[in-house]
C-alpha cells in the first residue's frame, strides 16, 4: 500500500509541474490558476463532486461530459479543459485535487510568496487579515500567502506560522505551559 501512496504523490507532482510548465510557456497561467483554484473550491465544499471524481465506476464518457459542461460554463481556459481530459484519458483524473494543491503551491513558490497561517481564537475582519498579511510581509521582506481559520478551542490569541516559524500566543498554549510546569515541579 504504501508504494501506491508513493506513486500517487509522486505523479501528482509530476502532473502538477507539467500543468504550470503547459500554462507558463502558453501564457495562461494566471487564468489556469484562476480556474483550478475554483475547481478544488468545487471539490472541497461540494461532497457529491468529491465523491464523483473518486468513484471509479464512473465510464471515461461520463467525466468527458461532466468536464465539458463544467468548461463550458465557467469559461475555463482551453488548456485545463484539454489537461483534464487527458488525465480522464491516463485514468488519473481522481489524483486531481493533489495536483491542483500542488499546482497552487508551485505557482505560489515561483511568485516568492511565503506560505503562512493564522488561527485566532475571536473571527477576525476582513480588513485585519489584510493588516496581519501587510506586517508578516514587512516583517519577512516577502510577499506572505496568507491561510486564515477561526479556531475557538484557542479560548484566546493567535497562532502564527510563516514557513517553519511558528508564534503560539494563545490563551490554551499559556495554560498548557502552565499545567506542564506544576507536573514538572
Amino acid at each position: 500500500m504504501s508504494k501506491n501512496k508513493g506513486f500517487s504523490i509522486t505523479s501528482s507532482k509530476r502532473y502538477s509541474l507539467a500543468l504550470f510548465e503547459l500554462a507558463n510557456e502558453a501564457k495562461v497561467l494566471s487564468k489556469v490558476e484562476e480556474n483550478s483554484f475554483a475547481l478544488l473550491n468545487l471539490i472541497s465544499t461540494n461532497k457529491d463532486f468529491s465523491n464523483f471524481i473518486k468513484d471509479p465506476t464512473i465510464s471515461q464518457d461520463t467525466f468527458f461530459n461532466i468536464i465539458t459542461k463544467i468548461s463550458e460554463i465557467s469559461k475555463m481556459e482551453i488548456l485545463l479543459k484539454n489537461f483534464l481530459i487527458f488525465l480522464i484519458k491516463k485514468r488519473r483524473f481522481f489524483y486531481i485535487e493533489k495536483i491542483f494543491k500542488n499546482f497552487l503551491e508551485i505557482c505560489s513558490e515561483k511568485r516568492g510568496e511565503l506560505k503562512s497561517e493564522i488561527k485566532s481564537a475571536k473571527k477576525l475582519t476582513e480588513s485585519e487579515i489584510i493588516k496581519i498579511t501587510e506586517e508578516l510581509s514587512n516583517n519577512f521582506n516577502s510577499k506572505v500567502k496568507l491561510n486564515y481559520k477561526h479556531d475557538q478551542s484557542l479560548i484566546g490569541g493567535l497562532v502564527v506560522q510563516v514557513g517553519s516559524i511558528m508564534i503560539d500566543t494563545s490563551i490554551k498554549n499559556k495554560l498548557q505551559q502552565i499545567e506542564n510546569k506544576m507536573i514538572g515541579a
